[in-house]
């Protein structure tokens, strides 16, 4: 049987493709990222997409889908309980989540936690709500730089978020404090996925910059994954955007920092002009953390395009022994009510040269057909507790 030497596994973070049927238990009802991104600011210019068949699984009446699509394509559910950052890129590579990760949207931290990390930390904490990170800087950064204390934050996402100023917080001191916050937040009762640094400059509000230094502290997947097999037989596992620290570096050979989902998808394509064997994991987080959760369609639009020129040229580059496979972790319906993460289906959209002919494939119950795929493309077995079926022969 063929077998593809090289696979690029990339997430468009949040774009969901419509509500599940359990979604209403989470709070979501009639929820679409895709398709009402499409109903507010569509139609968008997206030709590799609709050519790859994103049109063709999720049809939408602003646009047409392609009569006859280049890729492979199927609805995918998650299995976990959760609609998690974290929960949804462990289940791609195996790992089904049966116990959601602590979330504190709706009241903060507890105050028997934060009394903790004031102690350890020897600053006062601030903020303590869920809020998007550029509005609490506004809003608290003055007083965080005058008074030496830290703002302490959380959002949709089960994450506890310290921000500091470079300036008068400096980093190493920003560090510590998030390591001591990563070592309160093992406790069950307090067990966040991360704990992420959040440096920034300037030094009044309006002028308030987050800088590229962020670092995230998060827990290591509870079990192996299909990375982890690649990796131990000797294969490429490169990891772009914040994949290294969703997986805590397990299982990954290489990883990139990226600056913005545009920058992901030019590191992508820099990856694909050099020679390597194994798998390209790639998260593209823009699309949720600056459309989604601000509720913003016209923004997640523009995102959506400026993928479709990466994925375009990407595409460009592939030879015939590439594959690739476009996915999403959950959804974020920006038109939606709050700012949570919404549960919905994902796509599976999949790509060679040297694919026959495209079209869709059976639904599947999991998003962890993925790590499957490619560790059967590469004559390996998953660990032993991993979920998912192998659809390789299906993209062969």
């Amino acid at each position: 049987m063929k077998r593809y030497k090289r696979i690029f596994v990339i997430v468009l973070d949040s774009l969901g493709i419509g509500a599940m049927p359990d979604s209403p238990e989470y709070g979501d009802v009639g929820v679409d990222t895709f398709g009402h991104i499409l109903q507010s600011a569509g139609p968008l210019s997206i030709p590799h997409l609709r050519r790859l068949g994103m049109l063709n699984l999720h049809p939408c009446p602003q646009m047409d889908s392609d009569p006859a699509p280049a890729g492979r394509f199927m609805r995918m559910a998650e299995a976990s309980r959760s609609k998690d950052t974290m929960t949804g890129h462990w289940e791609m590579m195996g790992l089904r989540v049966e116990k959601p990760f602590k979330t504190f949207t709706e009241h903060g931290f507890p105050p028997e936690l934060i009394g903790e990390l004031e102690r350890r930390c020897g600053k006062k904490v601030i903020g303590n709500r869920s809020e998007s990170g550029t509005k609490i800087l506004d809003e608290l950064g003055e007083e965080e730089i005058r008074d030496g204390s830290m703002i302490v934050y959380t959002s949709a996402d089960s994450v506890l978020q310290i921000a500091g100023n470079e300036e008068t917080f400096d980093l190493a001191n920003l560090y510590r404090c998030c390591e001591i916050a990563r070592e309160l937040t093992m406790r069950d009762e307090w067990k966040v996925g991360r704990v992420i640094a959040r440096p920034y400059v300037g030094k009044k509000r309006g002028q308030f910059v987050r800088t590229s230094n962020r670092r995230d502290y998060a827990l290591k997947p509870f079990g192996r994954t299909a990375m982890n097999v690649l990796k131990d037989a000797g294969l490429d596992v490169i990891a772009v955007g914040k994949i290294h620290d969703i997986f805590s570096g397990e299982g990954i050979t290489r990883s990139l920092h990226s600056d913005s989902s545009v920058h992901g998808m030019e590191q992508t394509c820099d990856i694909c002009r050099e020679d390597f064997t194994g798998l390209c994991f790639t998260n593209l987080v823009d699309f949720d953390a600056l459309w989604g959760h601000r509720r913003d369609p016209g923004g997640y639009a523009r995102e959506i395009e400026k993928f479709d020129v990466g994925l375009g040229r990407l595409m460009e580059l592939m030879g015939e022994e590439d594959l690739v496979i476009l996915t999403a972790d959950h959804g974020n319906d920006p038109t939606y009510t709050g700012t949570d993460h919404t549960r919905e289906y994902v796509p599976f959209i999949a790509w060679s040269p040297s694919l026959g002919k495209g079209g869709p494939l059976p639904e599947a119950d999991t998003f962890a057909v993925i790590g499957a795929t490619v560790a059967d493309n590469f004559g390996l077995e998953m660990p032993e507790g991993t979920i998912g079926t192998s659809r390789l022969a299906e993209l062969l």
